[in-house]
């Protein structure tokens, strides 16, 4: 994906294309043949804390109940999961943010609750997601740039924790906004988005069953380049829809501003629903890569949806999914 820079033009014109999965999957197995493990081996060996109701650590092993929500296909492997990322704000490289944000604090987290909302403030994560009640969903995850993953998720409905949170009738959409950390975010430096990163989905579509809050995957607390320690999973749209290290809630009447939307509403709609009839105007998605199976990445066909019709087609009933994308 290629990132349309305001502020910064000198880096856009050094930046290379994100680095292939296979040629990355080579260069980390050359590093670790030298013994160079690297931040991601560093990150993957983050002591383990037990789960309480007040603090989680990133890694810490989490206890989840299987859900229905799942798919036949084969996961990916973990390694993959934690260390191929897009999280633009610790750099545009794939392993930049295994590399860089683990220096994120995610310890005490609180989110701020506001707009069109009867409970509005500032809340605890564990006043949001109960943790006792934890469950494992196994989705598919589709990147508009075509590549996919099987992910085993950890987390509790979406609606389950926005309601607590009493959005008004009025209330129309739900906007997620990341938190900032100066410190930690290398690639706030960058330019190109508009930060915080924030994505939105209209409250009908948050009601959704498949709609999902996320605190961890694979059986433990999310890490930081994954989104830790809270980040939504709406696995019927492209994986930029979903909002990683949520810090803001915020209920709104009208439409409010998403970030590839903003920065370029050509190429990125606001639904954002996968769709393999509505190519990217550089690019079809008519089929994708499958990563973190061997190695070997197959192709696919991509499923309107992402394989997720009979679950979420009615919400679009009448809307043209190629114009209105």
């Amino acid at each position: 994906m290629e990132l349309k820079f305001r502020r910064n033009s000198d880096y856009q014109a050094l930046r290379s294309e994100m680095t292939p999965h296979d040629i990355y999957i080579r260069r980390r197995e050359l590093l670790a043949a030298a013994g160079l493990g690297g931040a991601a081996a560093v990150l993957g060996g983050l002591p383990a804390f037990a789960q309480t109701p007040t603090q989680v650590a990133a890694g810490a092993a989490l206890s989840a109940k299987k859900s229905a929500f799942t798919v036949a296909d084969e996961n990916a492997a973990e390694a993959d999961f934690n260390s191929y990322c897009n999280f633009y704000e610790f750099g545009l490289n794939k392993d930049d943010p295994a590399r860089h944000a683990g220096k994120m604090n995610v310890s005490n987290w609180k989110v701020t609750v506001e707009g069109e909302t009867d409970a509005p403030g500032t809340y605890d994560l564990t006043s949001l997601v109960d943790y006792s009640q934890l469950e494992e969903r196994v989705y598919r995850h589709r990147c508009v740039e075509r590549w996919s993953m099987v992910v085993p998720w950890i987390g509790v409905p979406l609606w389950s924790v926005l309601s607590k949170l009493k959005p008004k009738a009025e209330a129309k959409y739900v906007q997620f906004l990341t938190h900032i950390d100066r410190s930690a975010m290398v690639g706030l430096n960058y330019g190109g988005l508009d930060w915080p990163y924030s994505e939105a989905l209209q409250i009908n579509e948050a009601k959704n069953d498949l709609a999902f809050i996320a605190v961890g995957a694979y059986g433990k607390a999310m890490k930081q380049q994954n989104g830790a320690p809270i980040r939504t999973v709406i696995p019927w749209k492209y994986g930029y829809k979903g909002t990683k290290s949520i810090a803001t809630i915020r209920f709104t009447t009208a439409q409010p501003p998403t970030a590839w939307n903003v920065a370029n509403p050509r190429e990125y709609g606001f639904f954002s629903n996968v769709n393999p009839k509505r190519s990217h105007p550089r690019w079809s998605q008519a089929r994708e890569r499958v990563l973190g199976v061997g190695g070997f990445n197959p192709q696919r066909d991509t499923e309107m949806f992402n394989g997720y019709e009979k679950q979420v087609a009615y919400l679009y009933e009448g809307i043209d999914l190629i114009k209105y994308h």
